[in-house]
């Protein structure tokens, strides 16, 4: 028999140089591998990777929700799940774009233009993958298998064709249109963004004028008062709105007389004397003066409409109206054939007719100060003011938007909106509030979906127009293209600008050219059509997460395009992330320095002490703190409880020759059984909790049992022990414990199972069978958790009367009946000779008898040299002698016993080795 049957513990163990070593063994045997091939011929567990752009370095909120993708993936694998993981990389977008023109000191679509689309886009390609081995080391690092060997790219050829196929079906169905439309703009980027995207830029208390203005009333002496916070839509005025069944009144005031609505009239404690009341109908058609003359129109402008969005909450009831920079505005302008001219460009800048501030960008502080300026000197300024309100920003630049009037092709998600509430549904949301909240509100105020982009680095709208008769049409595939360009194009890169080359006759005139409409998708597209466009094997997905922003990023557009398609919910469950904030609980940014490094996390704490940070600080959702000295605080409650665990059972099981048994029988002694009725107890509900997604629950459970149950009870509680019994169910407990802890700590998980098992590792074991507990079962736990409870209460009074609990008492008198079986554990953790059950009131006998004393001095010596020992690092079963100046004779036997003393001799205290 050998006597090191287990490969001897490092007690001080450094964590992050362990995992080191485990992802070696993993590399060099092809673990990963070898998990989802053993189960390729089983019911699949579809798992969707929400693709990150390795333009820039991963953040630690990347590794929370790569911690997340990997542990459902892992536990379903253990299931006996084939669980395929494809990795995946989105290339395209303004995030890519913006990285270029920053390295090349350009700005905008002007400057890019003239730099060549071409090289542009070739070094747009390049930067997609500028930090891809950053993150397949960090991927790696954190133990986070998918495969990224086979990943699929969104800027392939073959993605972007399958995105054409998904847009003929869409076009097929008329869901696919052009129009003009006010739409959320970046003038910086040069292109409109989509509902989604905007809300991804708000940002809050952003101050902006609050400007009331006076316009005066043709042929009259007073004026309408109006009010707005963009003073740059002032020179693009057409119209003003009332609401026709509202109260207004003319009321003269030191500034002149003045009409608004009656119920504002208090509100902004304007003081005058009422010269006349009337309706808001009565108003309608009344002319006024232009604030300026810089623009000139057609058709008849600046007189009085009827809107139904006339706000009596803000504002005076009367609403300033350019119909191009504003959504509402646009569609009255659409019912009131009001002039629809652009006094703003693209770039965000006053046209040239706006003489006083042509080539000027509109949203300008100076700028807007110049215009109030302006109105003042004129004479049409009642007031201004400056208010703090939310305002969309653009999410990739951080430039202002504009509400600006553009062409821009749409999905009509709207024709889908009960289908995309339906399938929302069907969802299993972590946490449960998103699915009727922040998701569902959302669906229910589905916009139509701007597609379309005026940039370079994307997936090309496969649409083409005749130059003469605009016919239009839109092709699904290179083949098609092919065929209408009569040569193939399977060699083609499907990119501007060559896709823009492609050219070819007007099948209905016959005399135009079909040319390639100028847009490119919104890259949220290409993230929408991943699961139809990536290879990827199965739909819909069992399981996905990222984080919460993505409710209206790619968990939205994953919906939409199934929706569109008719395939039903693209995802089954969805774990939605909160932000990571730092150590005090501000937003991370490198301005304030203090965004955490994840290599400065796994070279001081290690990763699985971050990932179990991630499943156990706080339910998914909110955000939270995070730093390694939080992350420190799992190691000491729970990783190192469970290594000196595992390093115990080691260390003398190895001392005592045990070798696990294949056929071992059911233990006899109460501790024993009652630990694997509680580890079955815990392997139940550990398993219950990943069926419902619900991790932190199973952390506090796992942790419940390694900390407490196993450790500070059982262990504590067979301290001495080197019977069979204790050896085989801490074996038992040791490797379940491993199996339940893999998909959360990979790490530690394998380096324990493997030693203990000798199997190759624990990720190609299976998972813990689940087992109902029987009625004696529960009845043991109930018994036991009584127990504790009396020896915690007890433990108590031997503190309240500073008795130490090293010293012996005579007995313990108890009411509660029923206990027996369990006298012999309470008496040994009380440090008591006699428990007796069933008397009138419990007692505990505090009187010391010299017996007593002389046995409580005993045990305080054994501990002095015990800790001597440890100062020594003396072998477990090494003698040694020691020296003191005194000890109770009738228990020296007992102290040479458990302390292993050879010699016992009197003088000053000292432990020495044997010589």
């Amino acid at each position: 028999m050998s006597k090191n049957y287990f490969n001897s513990v490092t007690p001080q163990i450094n964590f992050p140089k362990m995992e080191e070593e485990v992802l070696k063994f993993w590399d060099e045997n092809k673990i990963f591998e070898k998990s989802v091939e053993k189960n390729k011929n089983n019911k699949p567990f579809v798992f969707y990777e929400g693709p990150p752009t390795a333009n820039g370095k991963p953040g630690i909120h990347h590794v929370e929700s790569r911690s997340f993708k990997d542990i459902f993936p892992r536990y379903k694998t253990m299931r006996g799940f084939y669980v395929e993981r494809k990795g995946g990389w989105d290339c395209h977008g303004l995030p890519v774009e913006l990285e270029v023109e920053k390295k090349l000191g350009i700005s905008g679509k002007p400057q890019i233009e003239e730099y060549g689309i071409e090289e542009f886009n070739k070094l747009c390609k390049e930067s997609v993958f500028e930090y891809v081995e950053e993150w397949e080391k960090v991927t790696k690092r954190l133990g986070y298998w998918v495969d990224l060997e086979n990943a699929y790219e969104t800027m392939d050829n073959s993605f972007i064709e399958k995105e054409w196929d998904i847009l003929k079906q869409i076009w097929d169905k008329g869901w696919l249109y052009e129009d003009y439309k006010v739409v959320p703009y970046c003038p910086r980027c040069g292109t409109s963004l989509s509902t989604h995207e905007l809300s991804l830029g708000y940002k809050d208390d952003v101050e902006d004028p609050s400007v009331f203005i006076k316009f005066k009333i043709k042929n009259d002496d007073a004026y309408f008062l109006a009010w707005t916070t963009t003073p740059w839509t002032l020179p693009g005025n057409v119209a003003l709105a009332v609401d026709e069944k509202e109260d207004y009144i003319k009321v003269e005031t030191e500034k002149g007389k003045l009409i608004m609505s009656t119920k504002r009239l208090g509100d902004l404690k304007i003081e005058g004397k009422v010269l006349e009341k009337f309706k808001g109908k009565d108003l309608l058609n009344i002319e006024y003066e232009p604030l300026f003359d810089f623009m000139q129109y057609d058709q008849k402008s600046h007189f009085v409409v009827a809107a139904d969005f006339v706000s009596m909450d803000e504002g005076t009831g009367i609403v300033h109206t350019a119909v191009m920079y504003g959504e509402d505005d646009f569609k009255l302008g659409k019912k009131y054939d009001l002039p629809m001219k652009h006094s703003v460009n693209e770039k965000g800048e006053f046209v040239k007719e706006v003489t006083t501030w042509a080539g000027r960008f509109v949203k300008n502080k100076t700028l807007e100060k110049e215009i109030i300026e302006t109105l003042d000197k004129n004479g049409n300024l009642f007031k201004a003011e400056t208010i703090k309100h939310t305002y969309p920003f653009c999410w990739r630049c951080s430039t202002p938007l504009l509400y600006y009037a553009m062409i821009s092709w749409y999905l009509k998600t709207t024709a889908v909106k009960d289908e995309l509430l339906k399938n929302n549904a069907s969802v299993n949301w972590i946490p449960e509030h998103i699915k009727e909240g922040r998701m569902g509100e959302w669906l229910k105020n589905n916009r139509d979906w701007a597609l379309s982009r005026s940039r370079y680095w994307g997936t090309p709208l496969p649409i083409w127009r005749c130059n003469g008769c605009n016919h239009t049409v839109l092709l699904g595939s290179v083949e098609e293209l092919s065929s209408f360009a009569k040569k193939d194009l399977s060699d083609l890169d499907l990119h501007k600008p060559f896709i823009d080359e492609i050219k070819f006759s007007c099948e209905k005139c016959k005399t135009g050219e079909m040319v390639r409409v100028s847009f490119v998708l919104d890259c949220w597209f290409d993230s929408g059509a991943m699961p139809f466009a990536s290879g990827t094997q199965g739909f819909p997905a069992d399981y996905i997460s990222e984080a919460i922003d993505q409710t209206r990023g790619w968990f939205y557009t994953l919906q939409a395009v199934s929706a569109l398609l008719g395939k039903g919910t693209a995802y089954k469950n969805v774990i939605c992330l909160g932000h990571v904030l730092d150590e005090k609980g501000n937003k991370m940014s490198k301005s304030k320095g203090n965004v955490v490094n994840p290599w400065d996390v796994f070279d001081e704490v290690g990763a699985d002490a971050a990932r179990w940070y991630f499943y156990s600080a706080i339910a998914p959702g909110p955000s939270f703190r995070f730093s390694a000295n939080l992350v420190k605080d799992v190691t000491k409650r729970f990783l190192l409880i469970l290594w000196n665990s595992y390093n115990y059972f080691v260390t003398y099981a190895n001392l005592n020759n045990f070798i696990p048994a294949t056929n071992y029988q059911p233990p006899a002694t109460v501790l024993d059984k009652w630990v694997l009725i509680k580890l079955q107890e815990v392997v139940n509900k550990v398993t219950k909790n990943f069926d419902n997604y619900n991790l932190y629950d199973a952390t506090s459970e796992i942790e419940k049992f390694v900390s407490g149950d196993f450790s500070q009870w059982y262990i504590r509680r067979s301290r001495g022990r080197t019977d069979t019994d204790f050896f085989q169910t801490s074996y038992q407990i040791l490797t379940t414990v491993c199996k339940l802890i893999a998909p959360f700590v990979p790490f530690i998980a394998d380096e324990i199972y493997k030693n203990l098992t000798k199997e190759e590792s624990v990720h190609l074991a299976d998972w813990p069978k689940e087992k109902e507990l029987t009625d004696a079962d529960k009845k043991m736990l109930t018994e036991m958790e009584q127990v504790r409870k009396i020896i915690e209460q007890w433990h108590a009074v031997r503190k309240a009367k500073q008795i130490g609990l090293r010293q012996p008492l005579a007995k313990l008198e108890l009411v509660e009946t029923g206990l027996e079986n369990y006298f012999d554990l309470i008496k040994e953790e009380l440090n008591v000779k006699n428990v007796i059950g069933g008397s009138s009131k419990s007692n505990l006998d505090t009187n010391i008898t010299p017996e007593l004393k002389a046995e409580g001095e005993m045990r305080d010596i054994v501990r002095k040299i015990q800790d001597e020992r440890k100062n020594l690092k003396t072998d477990l079963d090494e003698f040694v002698n020691v020296t003191m100046p005194a000890w109770p004779s009738d228990f020296e036997d007992e102290i040479k016993k458990r302390a292993l003393v050879k010699n016992l001799i009197q003088g000053e205290f000292k432990v020495e080795r044997l010589k």
